[in-house]
């Protein structure tokens, strides 16, 4: 979006590079640095709280790996930094609010536990919480990473196709 807005994107797009490379080069560092968060946020809740995973941990960096993939993209059409910045915060807290993290998604209208469905932090937010509070395996929580998944290969190539490359 910055490079939009000074208008550097006009000389990525005769680059020789194709979409999918462009987006992955542009998203990449993002998931870096949100692995990175991530490990220092566990690091902290057990320095901090002694909480530490039951199960593996292993489970919560693909859930993490999935999540990440799928939340890189949302502001993909997005012209200005100040329209990202609006667009983020209402993914992010209707997202928050939905996903479960504050309010279980069963104690919900049913309209919106199936409004849930629709939403990866659901997803994300089982799995941390099955695997850090009830030790839940990989295999038991297969239906989450499964969904993870596909929504990011969907978003991602939503991302790929609407990315317009004049070369």
């Amino acid at each position: 979006v910055s490079e939009k807005e000074i208008g550097t994107i006009e000389q990525i797009n005769v680059t020789p590079v194709s979409r999918l490379s462009f987006t992955l080069a542009k998203l990449i560092p993002y998931w870096i640095i949100g692995f990175l968060v991530l490990t220092v946020a566990m690091v902290l809740a057990w320095l901090v709280y002694g909480l530490s995973p039951e199960g593996s941990p292993g489970s919560i960096y693909l859930a993490a790996l999935l999540f990440v993939f799928t939340m890189s993209t949302i502001a993909n059409n997005s012209s200005t930094m100040q329209q990202t910045m609006f667009v983020m915060f209402f993914f992010v807290m209707i997202f928050i609010l939905m996903s479960g993290l504050f309010t279980p998604i069963e104690s919900m209208p049913t309209w919106a536990q199936w409004i849930t469905y629709i939403l990866p932090p659901r997803y994300f937010v089982e799995v941390m919480r099955s695997v850090y509070l009830k030790g839940t395996m990989f295999i038991e929580l297969w239906p989450n990473y499964v969904a993870l998944a596909v929504f990011a290969v969907l978003f991602n190539s939503m991302a790929a196709l609407t990315y317009k490359k004049q070369a």
